[in-house]
């Protein structure tokens, strides 16, 4: 399944749910992907074992609720020599798209010290998750998706340190991969852990990648 919306950056509605008083409201499951048993062990600090996801609160609105969402930039042909020339040469100063911020906040905890490679291969991931019809359709919600990433608590993302190069040059992975402006090693991954653990659910699935301290596999 080919999620396009994303990448186009465009106004993202909030849908008008209307409460009637005879009607009652439930929520569906969060997607997991059947081929990784429930029961599979935490894999360091990239995936973990699913859990059954607690029912969310339902907020009714009278009203429709509409948001601004900044759009990214148009894409433009670069000629880099190497993926550390375009990312060079990628603008990081202007606002990001929910989207694209939520991907480049998973770059920066899951492989800020990772070679460019490396948080290219990350970035490729989540985005195969969201084009994946086992997982959420958008980034934010496959970096937020119960139990998948360590770093995420309660729901929530952590603030990076927005002042260092290592944010930097997230960002800028991250529009590269979302224009994907360079092809990664990791491919069609949808999986990936760090190489000091041994997590018995990869011993089912197919190596895509093995770059510096990271496994990706489909």
């Amino acid at each position: 399944m080919k999620i396009t919306w994303k990448r186009a950056g465009a106004l993202a509605l909030v849908s008008t749910v209307i409460a009637s008083s005879f009607g009652t409201a439930t929520s569906g499951a969060i997607a997991q992907d059947q081929t990784v048993p429930a029961a599979a062990e935490q894999v360091a600090t990239d995936f973990e074992a699913p859990q059954d996801a607690a029912e969310p609160q339902v907020r009714f609105v009278a009203s429709e609720v509409v948001q601004d969402v900044p759009e990214e930039p148009e894409v433009q042909t670069v000629d880099a020599a190497s993926l550390r020339d375009l990312v060079a040469t990628v603008d990081t100063s202007g606002e990001m798209s929910r989207e694209v911020m939520c991907l480049a906040q998973a770059v920066y905890f899951e492989s800020r010290g990772e070679p460019l490679d490396g948080q290219l291969a990350v970035a490729r991931v989540i985005i195969n998750r969201a084009e994946s019809n086992r997982f959420p359709d958008d980034y934010c919600s496959v970096v937020t998706q119960r139990s998948q990433f360590s770093f995420v608590r309660n729901g929530h993302i952590p603030t990076p340190n927005a002042g260092s190069s290592a944010w930097g040059r997230a960002k800028a992975i991250a529009r590269i991969a979302h224009r994907d402006m360079w092809e990664s090693e990791a491919d069609d991954a949808l999986y990936f852990h760090a190489t000091h653990v041994r997590p018995s659910w990869a011993r089912r699935m197919t190596t895509r990648a093995r770059i510096d301290n990271h496994i990706f596999y489909r």
